[in-house]
């Protein structure tokens, strides 16, 4: 079953991008990093649109009142602005990352955002368009990546395990072109991931993080020529908060509702693949 998504629109200008971060805190005033919070007053939550924001509002309709929260979902296109308004105190949560590009985020920007919740996986997938093997991606291809450090490191992982590329022994997640001993002929284009889908009209293969894939109408399942292994893969979505926040009530009957029986039937019915539910306490 084909997942059809309306694209969502990646690229904004700057202003457009801090008035609605600044809109962020229009609905409530979200409790600042250490203070106590006010279990009576919305929890609002940072998110890309799909899934993520897909899952919370599923969690808003369904669950949320029975469990005595008020949700907020604001929804963001990029991957860093849900992470500066949560440590801006401008949201109280995001819901958009893996562990890995949290850690990098933390590291380059000084920012002390820590997880609370593992929800689900988005395994990455290599896609061509007119294309439906990798063996016809040959040398001389242009192949674009994220630029972002973990998930440009994650893709050429990908594209090693499948055969395109060699990497040097022992190159990891934070694995970069340079580790690249065999490219194989290849070409590579390093953008920012939300906008790799739109890039498939202009290269010849591109790694496309599964929730961009989703947004631009493609099933990571059913049209991605290769995907990432779900069994001990370290790239989990998380839920996050500012430092000190962890315990804040409001929180904690999220992560209950995300990791709930309700929301694992939801990912599973709604994705059939393409989102893998993940479940289990942040490390």
């Amino acid at each position: 079953m084909r997942h059809t998504l309306k694209i969502t629109a990646t690229l904004v200008s700057a202003a457009a991008l801090t008035l609605g971060l600044a809109a962020c805190g229009s609905d409530s005033e979200p409790a600042a990093a250490g203070a106590k919070a006010d279990a009576t007053e919305p929890l609002t939550v940072a998110a890309t649109p799909v899934p993520h924001a897909e899952i919370l509002t599923f969690v808003k309709d369904h669950l949320a009142a029975d469990a005595g929260l008020k949700l907020e979902v604001k929804e963001f296109t990029d991957y860093v602005l849900p992470n500066t308004a949560t440590q801006d105190g401008q949201v109280d949560a995001n819901f958009f990352q893996h562990q890995p590009y949290l850690d990098d985020f933390n590291k380059k920007q000084g920012t002390d955002i820590v997880p609370v919740a593992t929800v689900h996986l988005e395994p990455l997938g290599v896609y061509a368009k007119g294309v439906d093997d990798l063996s016809k991606i040959r040398s001389g291809a242009t192949v674009a990546i994220p630029n972002d450090t973990t998930n440009g490191g994650r893709a050429l992982l990908l594209l090693a395990e499948n055969g395109l590329i060699e990497l040097k022994d022992g190159a990891g997640t934070d694995a970069t072109q340079a580790d690249i001993t065999d490219a194989k002929g290849l070409k590579f284009k390093e953008l920012e991931a939300a906008t790799l889908p739109r890039a498939l009209d202009e290269v010849d293969a591109a790694v496309i993080n599964g929730n961009y894939a989703l947004e631009a109408g493609l099933t990571p399942a059913e049209d991605a020529l290769a995907t990432e292994k779900a069994d001990g893969n370290p790239y989990a979505n998380i839920l996050a908060v500012k430092a000190g926040n962890e315990d804040d009530p409001r929180v904690q009957k999220l992560v209950k509702l995300l990791n709930s029986d309700e929301v694992k039937k939801f990912i599973e019915d709604e994705y059939q693949g393409s989102v893998i539910p993940a479940f289990g306490a942040a490390e």
